[in-house]
């Protein structure tokens, strides 16, 4: 999509700091994070949310499942990480594209139990 950040990004229009890539997702760096490592995983296909989700697109989250631990282990986060999909706007999603985040590197409070 012409105006969507996350897109631009992996278009390579808008610099990131990229931890992983391959032919299917990217992985960068947040520009404002919420722990010591904070690392988005966006699929290269524009999909808006969660709710886009289909029988058709849906294997790219399990792709990102199976990348996101070897990224965490890269970057040190050994003694576990958190996995956030915010989904609307109620959800506190700001960018209509569907990211996973990984937040690590110390430990994370609790805000649901």
């Amino acid at each position: 999509m012409a105006d969507c950040v996350f897109c631009k990004i992996i278009d390579g229009e808008i610099p990131s700091t990229r931890v992983y890539e391959d032919d299917r997702i990217i992985a960068i760096r947040d520009l404002n994070p919420q722990a010591p490592v904070h690392v988005l995983f966006i699929p290269k296909e524009h999909i808006a949310s969660a709710d886009e989700l289909n029988k058709d697109n849906c294997d790219i989250v399990a792709h990102i499942f199976s990348v996101i631990p070897g990224v965490a282990k890269e970057l040190g986060l050994t003694n576990g990480y958190r996995i956030v999909n915010n989904c609307g706007e109620d959800g506190g999603q700001t960018v209509k594209h569907i990211h996973f985040h990984l937040l690590g590197g110390k430990k994370l409070e609790v805000t649901m139990a």
